[in-house]
């Protein structure tokens, strides 16, 4: 997101960028050296979302929600939907219990954020999710976006895709890759220097879901 653009959410939601600058315990001229930026990475957007009391969602639905908001080179388009039409954004954590009809348990769609984003729909994305943390970098860095699409019946696996697995030990966003053992599977990250691959057993896959594209917010 550009600097400018995080400057003018700041002053029009009534900010004072000299009190945001003390709280994030910057000078007023590196905060508006800040704020002249091209672009301002996640994490700064991060850190000034906090001071204010916000999370990043703040300024994200600012720029989105009067329409068209263009993310990266070459990269898809999307705008926040204000009639429940396009592609539901559901935290993470929620993978597991996400749900497509209104009569099953779980976060039911109509219950969250939906973005129209043509190039998703067209490719059979079920749902969108926000990365958090860089083990898949330089794929996919925190931040980004990823359209997928749910596994209902684990028949196989694509090895070398990228899925995203609820396991007992939480969320994961892996490539995954054929293990010696056919009742396990190997979890690799495209950052493979600080995140070492790991194997896991196929039962513990409690939810699983293909990723299709991504959204890069650069």
């Amino acid at each position: 997101m550009r600097g400018d653009q995080v400057k003018k959410i700041l002053v029009e939601s009534g900010f004072v960028l000299k009190d945001v600058a003390e709280i994030l315990g910057e000078s007023p001229q590196n905060f508006q050296s800040m704020l002249s930026a091209v672009d301002i990475k996640t994490g700064v957007l991060e850190k000034i979302a906090k001071a204010i009391n916000k999370n990043l969602y703040f300024f994200l639905d600012s720029i989105s929600k009067n329409g068209i908001r263009k993310v990266g080179q070459d990269m898809p388009e999307m705008f926040l939907s204000n009639d429940g039409s396009g592609i539901p954004l559901i935290p993470i954590d929620a993978i597991a219990g996400f749900v497509l009809k209104e009569d099953s348990e779980g976060v039911i769609q109509q219950n969250c954020d939906h973005y129209v984003v043509p190039e998703f729909e067209k490719i059979g994305a079920e749902f969108v999710i926000r990365v958090s943390g860089n083990s898949m970098i330089p794929k996919y860095g925190s931040g980004d976006i990823l359209a997928c699409k749910k596994i209902t019946d684990i028949l196989f696996f694509q090895w070398g895709k990228a899925y995203v697995l609820d396991t007992s030990q939480g969320v994961l966003v892996k490539r995954i890759f054929e293990h010696e053992n056919p009742d396990y599977v190997i979890c690799s990250s495209d950052n493979s220097e600080n995140y070492p691959p790991f194997a896991i057993p196929k039962s513990d896959i409690r939810s699983l879901s293909i990723v299709l594209g991504v959204i890069r917010l650069e």
